[in-house]
């Protein structure tokens, strides 16, 4: 089974849609709206300068937000429908944000320099099957104290079936999830149908492939809501915060950390 071929078709196809949807809504962003969220923007501090490689950015909203307060930033994804689009994007915002079509495993075959930040967020792990292999490329490019900034959507929601009825699916497990999906995250693209690959990766799965590779956690928090409404049965209990209906309070929807090399 080729995860990689499967999840590129089914993420170019999303990139379509999302890039259209109220969601990520791009004419905000084309007007000087962030799509950064107050949890990364914390964790990450003053960036002016920095050099920064943002791991599996899609269409790379948030690479140029990182751009836009003053950072110098590369953006990678493996979808090279993604990729075109966040060219496209940059070229529309008059940004000089350089982004990278390629798997994140093969990039240190790609990529022959180090940053002073790496960073990657929401939804991204899930998709690549080695923890262990991961931590190694952010080891090959990253700086002597270099920082990793990781904000991620929490294990424990991933045990849920989609309509958070009953728990489904392992904490964490080295087996594939092999699905057939119908429609994506965000409005729009009910006709979509594509086949998914994708693995659950618990906390210490994580937090050991970084230890394990040189990396020190400098930081680890948990938190009870998504900035994004991007599940089921939602509740928005503040603005921009949105736990599962039932389960308010319940069950971490959030993780973070931050580690130095």
């Amino acid at each position: 089974m080729d995860y990689l071929e499967i999840n590129k078709k089914l993420w170019d196809k999303r990139t379509t849609v999302h890039y259209s949807s109220d969601f990520y809504n791009v004419e905000g962003f084309l007007r000087g709206e962030s799509s950064l969220n107050t949890i990364e923007l914390d964790l990450l501090g003053n960036i002016k300068g920095k050099k920064i490689l943002h791991l599996q950015c899609h269409f790379g909203m948030d690479t140029i937000s990182l751009s836009r307060i003053g950072a110098e930033v590369t953006g990678v994804d493996f979808s090279r429908k993604s990729i075109t689009k966040a060219k496209e994007l940059a070229k529309k915002t008059g940004n000089n944000t350089r982004f990278v079509e390629c798997d994140i495993y093969k990039l240190p075959q790609v990529l022959d320099e180090k940053f002073d930040l790496i960073f990657t967020s929401y939804g991204v792990i899930g998709w690549l099957p080695d923890m262990n292999r991961w931590a190694s490329v952010i080891k090959h490019l990253i700086k002597p104290s270099g920082k990793l900034v990781l904000v991620e959507f929490h294990p424990v929601i991933w045990m849920f079936s989609y309509d958070f009825k009953k728990v489904e699916f392992n904490y964490s497990d080295v087996e594939p999830i092999v699905e057939e999906l119908e429609g994506t995250y965000t409005d729009g693209g009910k006709e979509l149908k594509n086949k998914s690959v994708s693995w659950n990766h618990g906390l210490s799965t994580v937090i050991n492939a970084l230890i394990v590779n040189g990396l020190k956690i400098s930081s680890f928090q948990e938190y009870n809501y998504s900035p994004y409404n991007c599940f089921e049965n939602t509740l928005e209990i503040s603005l921009n915060r949105f736990q599962i209906k039932g389960l308010e309070g319940k069950i971490p929807m959030v993780y973070s950390l931050t580690a130095t090399f």
